[in-house]
């Protein structure tokens, strides 16, 4: 069964009510949206491995310990994956980065892949993110992908998350862990979470499709 979490994080919570106004604008949405992609990321990361190692201090060496098998691939789900990218990458700066395309087809639900461009993951442990766990089309489309290179372990970091999308997941990948900052009611007929935030990438780059 999929792991999944929801941060309980009085500041996530509130930045992701604001995410979600109406009244947040373009140039506010993407300041927030970059925010909780940084706040996230040690909630997203805490069950990654460690190995102990000896650390050399300026006066005695002492035990540490080092992430065992490198800092986390972080591959944005294109294209409101970016929204929370820079965010994540201000504390895993050293990230190698990958980008999966995938558009909605409106009238089916389904995801259609239009472009993926992936850094090696054989054996390594992956963060994709995306903001919006809806009906799971997307994700499972991505996680599919991400699977056939192999990799240790992968985290899916979403805003908001509807059960249905949740579920889907559990069903096509249930090794995958979901850590999200909210668990919405549901999904309404076209396929969108209520109460959800609108289309994150139309709110983060203007556009309305």
């Amino acid at each position: 069964m999929v792991v999944f979490s929801v941060i309980q994080h009085p500041v996530v919570t509130a930045w992701t009510d604001r995410l979600r106004s109406i009244e947040t604008e373009n140039e506010e949405f993407r300041r927030l949206l970059r925010q909780i992609g940084q706040l996230m990321v040690p909630y997203a990361t805490e069950n990654l491995p460690t190995a102990e190692v000896v650390v050399d201090t300026p006066l005695a060496p002492t035990r540490g310990q080092r992430l065992d098998g490198g800092t986390p691939v972080v591959i944005s789900v294109l294209r409101a994956g970016n929204g929370l990218l820079d965010g994540i990458l201000t504390i895993l700066s050293d990230a190698d980065v990958g980008f999966i395309g995938l558009a909605r087809d409106h009238d089916t639900l389904e995801a259609v892949e239009y472009f993926v461009n992936l850094p090696a993951l054989s054996g390594r442990h992956v963060l994709l993110v995306d903001p919006m766990l809806a009906t799971g089309h997307s994700a499972v489309a991505a996680l599919n992908r991400v699977a056939t290179e192999a990799p240790a372990s992968i985290t899916l970091m979403c805003v908001v998350a509807a059960p249905e999308g949740v579920q889907h997941v559990d069903t096509h990948h249930p090794s995958v862990q979901i850590v999200t900052a909210a668990l919405d009611e549901g999904l309404n007929d076209s396929g969108y979470i209520l109460p959800g935030l609108g289309d994150a990438g139309d709110r983060l780059y203007g556009t309305d499709s």
